[in-house]
């Protein structure tokens, strides 16, 4: 079943392509079906990795209700749980909702023209589009904005760029985890990626819908806005236009990614084997710091979309 699922994203994507390519919709581009493809070439790949058998000593498995509920009241029984039945669609799933509902909100709230075109004047500002192209550029994100089907690929890109991220992010804890001597198959580590997450994504959706609709939509910033309204972290003491490297690494020390790095100890100690946790603080610390690097390289690379 997954791998057909897998295919279908597959050549569904092979088709926005030759749809966008062709210009037959109105805001499609071919980058889309591009995106697409990926998408369903991973899922199509990861379906061949082998499930572990959960043993006669194995628990019985948590209801998807119990295992989301759980991640926030008593996570250790969950990602124990994990370990013998390594079910991570239902944690996907509560992301794949918060995240798209926030999606739709913040972009009817400032509006798609707003939102489309904040990054592309960022972009201009930093001279990587060329002043003679800018207001064709322009004007291809008003049209592409406005057109029906952009309010549907958006919270579909989202919701699929969510996806790519903790498939990595499984392989890097699974690599990690190897490295340091302990046990943990990629389904496992999907699940730690999952469900260390979730919890995490669904109270600063939760917390950034209400400011949403608390604040002023010319006081949200069209692009940072997008991820999260939410600031508890030490990104709120330094400016980003005077310090903007501090600007960023305050943006890393906050109570949700310290919330965020415990919760993925965690599912490392109770879902792996021989991991202890020194090793799997290390090893989350490690991911935090790669983190850390690239958003730095990030800022030296493209100022203007931090200050």
């Amino acid at each position: 079943m997954r791998r057909i699922v897998g295919v279908v994203i597959f050549v569904i994507g092979v088709l926005l392509i030759a749809l966008g390519a062709l210009k037959m919709v109105p805001g499609l581009t071919p980058q889309t079906g591009i995106f697409g493809v990926l998408i369903g070439a991973v899922a199509f790949g990861i379906s061949f990795i082998k499930r572990p058998e959960p043993g006669p000593a194995a628990p019985p498995p948590l209801s998807p209700v119990e295992r989301v509920t759980g991640s926030f009241f008593e996570p250790a029984r969950v990602f124990e749980n994990l370990r013998w039945h390594p079910r991570w669609l239902a944690a996907f799933v509560t992301i794949a909702i918060c995240a798209a509902i926030y999606h739709v909100a913040f972009v009817q709230r400032l509006t798609p023209e707003v939102v489309a075109l904040a990054p592309i004047e960022k972009t201009i500002a930093g001279g990587w589009i060329p002043a003679d192209r800018a207001e064709r550029v322009k004007d291809e994100a008003r049209e592409a904005a406005n057109s029906p089907i952009a309010r549907i690929i958006g919270p579909l890109t989202e919701i699929g760029g969510i996806f790519l991220f903790m498939v990595f992010l499984a392989a890097l804890l699974l690599l990690l985890a190897l490295i340091f001597g302990g046990r943990l198959n990629f389904w496992q580590a999907l699940c730690v990626a999952m469900y260390s997450s979730m919890p995490v994504i669904v109270i600063e959706k939760l917390l950034s819908l209400i400011l949403l609709y608390i604040k002023s939509p010319e006081d949200i910033d069209p692009i940072k806005g997008g991820r999260t309204l939410v600031k508890a972290d030490l990104s709120i003491l330094f400016s980003p236009t005077a310090h903007p490297y501090f600007y960023v690494l305050g943006g890393f020390l906050g109570l949700l990614t310290i919330y965020g790095l415990w919760l993925e100890s965690s599912g490392l100690r109770y879902t792996g084997e021989k991991i202890s946790s020194a090793s799997a603080w290390t090893i989350v610390l490690i991911l935090w710091t790669i983190g850390l690097i690239f958003a730095l390289a990030a800022a030296a690379l493209f100022p203007t979309f931090v200050t």
